[in-house]
């Protein structure tokens, strides 16, 4: 079997931790790339509900390894949290769950930080942050301050970086909006602290997750925030703090492009939006985007915010095709769309004017941005309860049909609900003769 890189193909809430759940079982290794406690993946069996901002989504299948990589930045305290509770839910991780020594921590005075930045940016220009602590995190990593879980593990180096921190640019900035930074001795008593509970689980993951492609292994990566978010590629600064893409899995796991054989792109059969920026198919005081939202619970799983909701962005999704060049595609939550007579596909950009064909690179741009619609005929049918292609209503494929040709790539699974066994796969595609065989 391939490895397989599971991407988010919008702004993010796709459904990833839902389809690496379920592809999960078929590889022996699932590893996060990049992202921080700011993303919230859900995943949904036998009834219950479970909530991972850390922890790749394959720590649900027994026999699977899980890997958090030097691409990530972590929140100790938030990721102990989540092995508690994953515990407690009776999911052992012990032999099976590795944290890259290379991944930069998240400290609490990198939280305050992140609400300060936020709090102090002018009115149109706030990004919309989780406020977890992820873009002061990666920003201290850019300008090599940053502290990493390795460094956890010895006590006086800890408290040299630590120190250097609050003397530093943490400790300036904080001072600079009139806070006292955060005592020396409790930080770093409670980094060592959190140190010591999660030096088990601390490794060279580089290092193993070659080892295990070379023994044979088969590896499903796993990003965390949408190809739209993209530091590099979505409408800069309103963006997270990482790359999103496929192609920074390598460096986020130190693993080389020749062992990654195929891409999965996830995209809602929507579009939705938590946080400021462009958002051209946005539904605005619409009751239209009120009940996708009502019918997909479009609530972030970290924040709680209501996300903003639209119709599919189809030149959105071939950018992110562009970027990623998916193998196939997974379309989440089909069954939201199951109460509209109608639907509408954005098949064009008309900007000041004139018909573009790629998103701008300006924020600005964007927001100028006039979505040129294409209507289909909507289903009006229940789908929660079907489980093969072929008894999906007429003019539910007839959707799916179209998505493929606009974002450019095959449609090879969709989702009706959220539970893992509420997905189907196309007989004949990529995905079901790649992975699912």
């Amino acid at each position: 079997m391939p490895n397989i890189a599971v991407v988010g193909a919008q702004w993010g809430d796709e459904g990833k931790g839902k389809i690496v759940d379920l592809l999960s079982d078929r590889f022996d290794v699932v590893a996060r790339f990049q992202g921080g406690p700011n993303a919230g993946h859900t995943v949904t069996f036998d009834g219950k509900r479970h909530a991972l901002h850390h922890v790749a989504s394959g720590v649900f299948r027994p026999d699977t390894r899980c890997v958090i990589g030097n691409g990530t930045v972590i929140d100790p305290r938030t990721l102990l949290q989540e092995i508690e509770s994953l515990r407690s839910a009776d999911v052992g991780l012990d032999g099976r769950f590795f944290i890259s020594d290379r991944a930069h921590v998240i400290l609490p005075l990198m939280t305050r930080l992140d609400a300060l930045t936020e709090s102090a940016a002018e009115e149109g220009r706030r990004i919309g942050t989780t406020q977890r602590g992820v873009g002061p995190t990666y920003e201290a990593k850019a300008a090599r301050w940053g502290l990493r879980m390795g460094d956890l593990l010895d006590r006086d180096e800890l408290r040299r970086l630590v120190g250097c921190m609050l003397d530093g640019a943490a400790g300036q900035r904080l001072r600079a909006a009139g806070e006292a930074p955060a005592n020396l001795d409790e930080l770093v008593d409670a980094a060592w602290d959190h140190g010591q509970q999660l030096r088990p689980y601390i490794a060279d993951t580089a290092m193993l997750l070659n080892q295990w492609i070379d023994e044979g292994a088969d590896v499903l990566f796993e990003g965390a925030q949408g190809t739209l978010l993209d530091l590099d590629h979505g409408y800069y600064p309103f963006v997270t703090s990482s790359s999103t893409l496929a192609g920074s899995l390598c460096s986020g796991l130190g693993i080389a492009p020749t062992c990654v054989h195929g891409t999965l792109g996830i995209f809602k059969a929507y579009a939705t939006r938590v946080g400021s920026g462009p958002m051209p198919t946005e539904l605005i005081d619409d009751p239209l985007g009120d009940l996708i939202r009502e019918r997909g619970k479009e609530f972030g799983t970290t924040t709680g915010r209501p996300r903003r909701c639209g119709w599919f962005d189809g030149i959105a999704a071939r950018y992110s095709n562009r970027l990623n060049r998916f193998d196939g595609v997974c379309i989440s939550l089909m069954d939201v769309l199951d109460a509209f007579d109608e639907l509408h596909i954005c098949v064009g950009y008309r900007l000041d004017g004139k018909t573009i064909e790629t998103p701008p690179a300006s924020a600005a741009a964007g927001d100028r941005i006039e979505p040129v619609y294409e209507t289909l005929p909507g289903w009006a049918t229940d789908t929660t309860g079907v489980r093969h292609w072929e008894d999906l209503p007429e003019n539910a494929r007839r959707y799916l049909d179209r998505l493929g040709e606009v974002i450019g790539a095959e449609v090879s699974m969709i989702g009706v609900g959220p539970d893992r066994e509420q997905s189907i796969v196309k007989p004949g595609s990529w995905l079901a003769s790649e992975v699912v065989a």
